[in-house]
């Protein structure tokens, strides 16, 4: 009982204190997502234009949920969770919404984000099952996912230069 508690309150803490989970459903790669923790799960949002991918996350359906540290970046826990969607317009969508509402940056449209997040998104609620899983032993990196991104140009020349300072030379 006393483990149980202690693996509930470290997956609590943890994920409330980091802005950035990495989520895994079922058939899917780990995704970076951000969230807020709000009422005992990780709420996130997306799937929708201009929002984060969801990629095998269904309602009623497994998902596991890595929490990094914030300042080292280093796995915390890994949890098990259960993915409830919640309904547009619902008591705990406008709920989890406004929460998540004050966490988002760089909204193209600002204010009116929230009718679009019902019309065109999904919002989801990652619930504890209270399993967590042993941290691994070795390094668990993996390339990364394929994206249609890229830079539009090369790297301006002067840039290490900015980056790591020229070397000064002493006064005379």
């Amino acid at each position: 009982m006393t483990s149980e508690l202690l693996d509930r309150a470290l997956v609590e803490e943890a994920t409330k204190k980091s802005g950035l989970v990495w989520v895994k459903g079922p058939g899917a790669a780990a995704r970076a997502l951000w969230h807020v923790w709000h009422e005992g799960a990780a709420c996130v949002v997306g799937d929708g234009p201009g929002e984060q991918p969801l990629p095998g996350l269904a309602d009623g359906g497994p998902a596991e949920v890595t929490v990094r540290s914030k300042d080292k970046g280093g796995r915390l826990v890994s949890w098990a969770a259960t993915v409830v969607e919640l309904p547009s317009g619902s008591e705990e969508w406008t709920a989890a919404v406004a929460e998540l509402k004050g966490k988002r940056l760089n909204a193209p449209d600002g204010e009116a984000m929230t009718e679009r997040w019902a019309r065109e998104c999904r919002v989801l609620r990652l619930e504890p099952t209270g399993a967590t899983a042993p941290l691994p032993d070795g390094s668990l990196a993996e390339p990364p996912l394929p994206t249609p991104v890229t830079t539009r140009r090369p790297a301006p020349a002067a840039l290490p230069r900015l980056l790591f300072g020229r070397k000064r030379r002493g006064r005379r």
